[in-house]
């Protein structure tokens, strides 16, 4: 059997869940499911490759500006019917030469007209063409392009996108309540993730019993790292932080040589890591814009956690912290001050940092990833 799935570099959580998804299928089905994942936007079209590549340009550096270029693909529908997509053909050949057995979409913008084109390259086949959503809650910031009445099924990573869903006439038996579909690692025994965790703090130089602050960044390379850091230096108290640099070679250079001027914090700067889950669950708090990727996880491990929400909300952002609202499981932070002040302020208060854990345990949701790879497997 053949999976094809459609994603997009939009951020980071599009291509994490899709690879996710290929893990899963593998340790399910072993070799009898041949997983080929593919970037249709910008492998269709160069406007595509371009509007892509704008998206994570706004997300770098004036996320509130993502209201206008959100609103303006809600009513344009550039991929809502398989006729209007531009460069259809190179995708038209690439369905029949690979001949998939399911096409499941993680993306907001390949569920409709990217369906058509599946059931028109082989109509005499009826290949499913199946939805998983990783957003975590309805309402503005939660596209309308992510719910398709005629796919073969929807996977909500919440009761909230899963009610979405239906209200728009998805057939209940259409829609699963999958829960999160995570990389393997996040479903490690707690044991195996201890273990993982004392073992970075050791390499590290760290203390598992001093409060850490784990400052996050996406592959976009989005972070406000020493501004937050400036803050927390200012208030004179000792404490660890962890600043993820991913690719960006100049912050993470700035950020070592502002650690030897404040030795008051330890901190550690680190590039591209895949010990994301030994780092999350070694950290004290988590520190990160309020994508569904880092939220999902930090709900999962149980890591306390602020949004940065530094330079504006983008309206997909809005949608995560409306659903951690609704469930009181994290903080937010809109300025360098106010995410430096809420820090401090766990780190002041254990009992405070305790009950957010507890929240976070409450708001996770059911469901396995092995569930959700079933349930594809299984649709005709």
């Amino acid at each position: 059997m053949r999976w094809l799935i459609l994603t997009s570099s939009t951020g980071t959580g599009h291509n994490m869940r899709a690879e996710s998804l290929k893990h899963w299928a593998h340790r399910v089905y072993g070799p009898s499911v041949e997983i080929r994942i593919h970037a249709a936007l910008e492998s269709t079209h160069g406007l595509y490759r371009f509007g892509v590549e704008l998206y994570n340009m706004i997300q770098r550096r004036a996320p509130r500006l993502h209201h206008i270029y959100f609103n303006y693909l809600e009513i344009a529908g550039m991929h809502r019917r398989g006729t209007k997509i531009l460069g259809r053909d190179a995708f038209t050949r690439l369905l029949k030469d690979w001949q998939p057995d399911r096409v499941i979409s993680v993306h907001a913008h390949t569920n409709h007209g990217f369906f058509d084109l599946v059931r028109a390259a082989a109509p005499e086949r009826r290949v499913p063409c199946i939805t998983y959503c990783g957003e975590l809650y309805g309402g503005y910031g939660f596209s309308r392009h992510w719910a398709n009445p005629r796919a073969d099924g929807f996977i909500g990573a919440s009761s909230e996108v899963c009610a979405a869903a239906k209200a728009v006439g998805t057939p209940d038996g259409n829609v699963l309540f999958g829960g999160f579909l995570l990389r393997p690692p996040f479903y490690a025994s707690d044991a195996e993730i201890e273990t993982e965790a004392n073992a970075l703090a050791a390499e590290l130089q760290l203390d598992r019993n001093v409060f850490t602050l784990l400052l996050s960044t996406g592959l976009a390379g989005a972070n406000n790292h020493l501004p937050i850091l400036r803050q927390l230096a200012a208030s004179g108290k000792k404490l660890q932080v962890i600043a993820l640099c991913s690719h960006n070679e100049a912050v993470r250079t700035r950020i070592e040589a502002f650690a030897r001027r404040h030795p008051q914090l330890t901190i550690r700067a680190l590039g591209h890591t895949q010990r994301m889950v030994g780092l999350k669950r070694l950290s004290s708090v988590l520190v990160a814009r309020p994508g569904t990727g880092a939220t999902s996880e930090a709900i999962l491990l149980g890591t306390p956690l602020i949004h940065n929400g530094i330079g504006g909300v983008m309206p997909q952002e809005l949608i995560t912290v409306q659903y951690c609202r609704q469930h009181s499981c994290a903080r937010f932070g809109g300025s360098a001050r106010e995410v430096a002040r809420e820090a401090l302020d766990l780190l002041d208060n254990p009992s405070s940092l305790a009950a957010l854990k507890e929240r976070l345990r409450a708001a996770r949701p059911p469901g396995h990833p092995e569930q959700i790879v079933r349930w594809i497997h299984d649709r005709a």
